[in-house]
């Protein structure tokens, strides 16, 4: 008999809310949150919210549902600092990043790693979402641990439209990051030609050396093409370089 009831009481979720959050179980989510609401404000083994789950996975009904629960902290955290606004950012999800802002969702939170959801906005490539961040209040100014803006991040994904919003929107455009190094060199060291003209364009400077000594047009790939191709806009644009002769050959 005691040996029926521990295998029993083994077979049974520790988070069955968490877990049909995460699975999308929406009818599921509609019972258990019926029966005890409260498990909603309860955190997991991985010191995650069932919002947090349901957010990551895209479950947007189930998101609705559990943003109804009473107490619920907009700005709550899981153990990696992110918030739902921060995971919906990265995924994309620009009508729940609307409906968190609405209800007053710190656009500009961070988490443990000092990120916020314009870094992973950008870091993704989610134009849309990083204009929607951006006119709700988002700081285009605030570094991470690794002393990166979003815009270093724009340079090293080679997002043109998003560098050009990131910087009218007073992102700074030559501070460098933990390792001495510009958006502009990680536009070069990616191969994002197009990126680095248009920071050279809005002015980035050229003379700045990272912590290996390099400049910015020493971090080309290999095959040095990329140097070309910038030196053959930035002749179109009458922006001037200052790379040594050789390199221009």
């Amino acid at each position: 008999m005691s040996t029926s009831i521990t295998v029993e009481a083994e077979s049974q979720p520790k988070y069955p809310l968490h877990d049909a959050a995460r699975d999308g179980k929406t009818q599921l989510v509609e019972s258990l949150l019926s029966s005890n609401p409260k498990d909603a404000l309860k955190k997991d083994d991985d010191n995650r919210l069932p919002i947090h789950w349901a957010a990551s996975n895209s479950h947007d009904e189930i998101v609705d549902l559990l943003l109804q629960v009473k107490g619920f902290d907009i700005d709550e955290a899981d153990g990696s600092g992110w918030t739902v606004l921060q995971i919906a950012a990265s995924t994309g999800n620009d009508a729940l990043i609307d409906k968190l802002i609405k209800r007053e969702a710190d656009v500009n939170q961070k988490n443990n790693n000092g990120q916020t959801a314009l870094h992973f906005a950008t870091s993704k490539g989610h134009l849309q979402t990083v204009k929607l961040l951006l006119g709700n209040g988002a700081s285009a100014r605030i570094r991470d641990h690794r002393s990166q803006l979003p815009l270093h991040r724009a340079a090293a994904i080679g997002s043109v439209p998003i560098t050009k919003l990131l910087l009218q929107h007073n992102s700074p455009i030559n501070t460098s990051d933990i390792s001495n190094q510009t958006a502009l060199h990680h536009a070069m060291a990616e191969g994002n030609g197009d990126v680095v003209v248009e920071l050279l364009k809005c002015g980035a400077e050229q003379d700045k050396k990272d912590d290996d000594d390099k400049f910015w047009w020493e971090l080309a790939p290999s095959n040095r093409k990329v140097v070309q191709y910038v030196k053959q806009l930035c002749d179109i644009e009458g922006i001037q370089l200052n790379i040594p002769g050789e390199e221009q050959g």
